[in-house]
């Protein structure tokens, strides 16, 4: 990467901190090393370890994990300051390709904010995104972004009611997917099922030429947000731009009990399918017997980097490619 592109880069990071900063949002600071992590059947994680010097009482090793995101410390800050927040930092995923969208090692931005729920911070990463480009000629990325919800684009795009379909079981689901030319396994979950056409069949078709918010999410896929008062869906959007996935929103969960049932269910799916199982801790949720009303973001900073800057690919704006180029 030229030192020009390194200053673009630096002075959009930059634009950032100005962002949050003038907004009154704590910049924090966390460890990118975890003893533990929040169990996400979706993705994988590295797994490394601390050896005890010679001579020290400690006779094994420790295990620790690079963190996939911030979200494990910043909701410990959250639950014992009730401060809006912000983070630039350093994630690491596992068992992803490199190259054109994906790197092992990524930045992310990650930012809560108190008293809110998800439409609200989807119109804070509009005034975000707008005071990013005031000097770049992104079209696709300009607000007001597309909102658009699950239930919408499956009918615009898979041609059937998901509501309706999910309701009838996994046989019902199967079937619209053998119909749009996907054969899904034997026995597989309404989930990995919803899934599979999500990925094959909306996710292509999305809008290209502008960025598009895509809005509540069925509550038949597990994650920690609040459950939508239709009863139906979450409180969750994901932000698309030029078909390219940037952003995940909730409004967060703060029922303990609810956090820690899903801690178990996706641990209990990690340890069945992840490659690199890791711990979690078991009295993590007590945190969200504290835990206040808020709405939590995370961004592929490189991502919109390179699409701010019209860039096609990831590693054109890593400064060290994980290919080992430069």
């Amino acid at each position: 990467m030229d030192i020009e592109f390194l200053r673009q880069r630096a002075g959009i990071i930059t634009s950032i901190r100005n962002f949050f900063d003038s907004r009154d949002y704590l910049e924090t600071d966390t460890p990118l090393l975890a003893p533990h992590l929040i169990p996400e059947s979706c993705l994988e994680v590295f797994e490394t370890c601390c050896i005890p010097p010679e001579g020290s009482s400690l006779k094994k090793e420790k295990p620790y994990w690079l963190i996939p995101s911030p979200e494990i410390w910043m909701k410990q800050l959250i639950a014992a300051h009730h401060v809006s927040m912000y983070q630039i930092c350093k994630c690491f995923r596992n068992g992803e390709s490199t190259g054109k969208l994906h790197s092992p090692e990524f930045t992310m931005l990650e930012y809560y904010t108190m008293e809110a729920d998800y439409i609200d911070s989807l119109n804070l990463t509009e005034e975000l995104f707008a005071f990013l480009l005031k000097n770049y000629t992104e079209e696709r990325l300009k607000p007001p972004f597309i909102k658009i919800t699950m239930e919408e684009a499956f009918f615009e795009w898979a041609g059937f009611d998901l509501y309706k379909t999910a309701d009838m079981g996994t046989d019902a689901l199967a079937e619209e997917c053998r119909r749009l030319g996907l054969e899904p396994m034997p026995n597989t979950s309404l989930e990995d099922l919803y899934n599979m056409i999500f990925v094959h069949q909306v996710e292509p078709n999305l809008p290209k030429d502008k960025a598009v918010a895509l809005m509540d999410y069925p509550a038949f896929v597990p994650c920690l947000a609040q459950k939508h008062k239709n009863g139906r869906s979450m409180e969750r959007w994901e932000l698309y731009a030029g078909g390219i996935e940037l952003a995940n929103c909730y409004t967060e969960e703060r029922n303990p009990e609810k956090v820690q049932q899903i801690f178990l269910s996706e641990q209990e799916t990690k340890q069945k399918h992840a490659l690199v199982p890791h711990k979690i801790d078991e009295n993590y949720w007590k945190i969200f017997n504290n835990f206040p009303k808020c709405s939590g973001t995370a961004l592929g900073l490189d991502r919109l980097i390179m699409l701010m800057t019209g860039r096609s690919t990831i590693d054109s704006v890593l400064p060290f490619p994980m290919d080992g180029t430069n």
